[in-house]
């Protein structure tokens, strides 16, 4: 554009120098300058145009430049946490693989622990079976002990002066006391011995049984010159029971199977406020019960 401006000025000047010319080279010449100055008008606004299109584009270049900048700035912040986050499942993983370890250790000592849980209750399913085949046995044998002792003592029972019971394996012969002292005493008399030998025929075969000789008596207080002897009925009851078991003793009845317990008063079976009630309480009990 420079260039055009230059050649106009050359020629006006060169029209001014010339001095005198013709009308119709003026007229030449005069739109010649008028050409060139609308080529001139036209280059300018040309170079407006292009001006503004270049300033756009410098302000397109910076936006541009700045969301590149933020999008590269957005990228390295992704790739750290890209980096953060793949730490972060690494060790999670190192972890639940650790965990997975100890819950397959643990899964494999439950299932030796469910194993050997499994061995024992079947061996005491065994055990419990054995014992229930054994407390059958001894049912049994209770059982036939107690049919034996009532043929045996078939008349002692129908005079009152014998009963005996038989409950879930435990049988009691219970002696009235007439039948074995004579009143005030603690030694057996004669006819309550032949009453005792019809018990110990049957009792000395019994060898997994414990027989337990126990003493009742009734609520009566020991008075008179008895009381020097025996204090109370406590002392009574334990000098009755114990005599008895010596003589069970004697007459062959293994001493380790034997047991003397006094009771006194304080296990009644009747009332005491009557003769017959007392005559009921005042009595020796001949219970077999299981070994501990």
């Amino acid at each position: 554009m420079k260039r055009n401006l230059l050649i106009l000025s050359a020629m006006m000047l060169s029209l001014a120098l010339a001095g005198c010319v013709t009308s119709g080279t003026y007229e030449i010449k005069k739109s010649e300058a008028q050409a060139l100055e609308k080529t001139l008008q036209d280059e300018r606004g040309q170079y407006r145009k292009l001006a503004d299109e270049n300033a756009q584009l410098q302000n397109e270049v910076a936006r541009l430049t700045k969301e590149l900048a933020a999008m590269t700035g957005a990228r390295d912040e992704l790739s750290t946490d890209k980096k953060g986050l793949e730490e972060s499942l690494r060790s999670t993983s190192d972890a639940k693989n650790q965990k997975i370890g100890e819950l397959s250790q643990k899964i494999g000592e439950m299932g030796q622990k469910q194993g050997d849980l499994e061995a024992e209750n079947k061996r005491l399913r065994e055990e419990l079976a054995q014992l229930q085949k054994q407390k059958e046995i001894e049912v049994q044998k209770t059982s036939r002990t107690y049919e034996d002792l009532l043929e045996q003592m078939k008349s002692e029972i129908s005079k009152g002066e014998v009963t005996i019971s038989e409950l879930k394996g435990k049988l009691t012969v219970n002696l009235v006391d007439s039948v074995l002292f004579d009143s005030g005493k603690a030694e057996v008399k004669p006819e309550g011995l032949v009453v005792l030998q019809k018990v110990i025929d049957i009792l000395k075969h019994i060898k997994d049984k414990v027989i337990r000789i126990e003493g009742h008596t009734d609520n009566v207080q020991i008075s008179g010159s008895l009381a020097r002897r025996y204090a109370t009925n406590w002392e009574l009851s334990s000098a009755r029971a114990i005599n008895v078991a010596r003589y069970l003793q004697q007459q062959g009845l293994d001493p380790s199977l034997l047991a003397a317990v006094a009771y006194g008063e304080y296990k009644p079976v009747a009332s005491n406020e009557t003769e017959e009630g007392r005559a009921e309480n005042r009595r020796i009990e001949i219970v077999l019960v299981s070994k501990e």
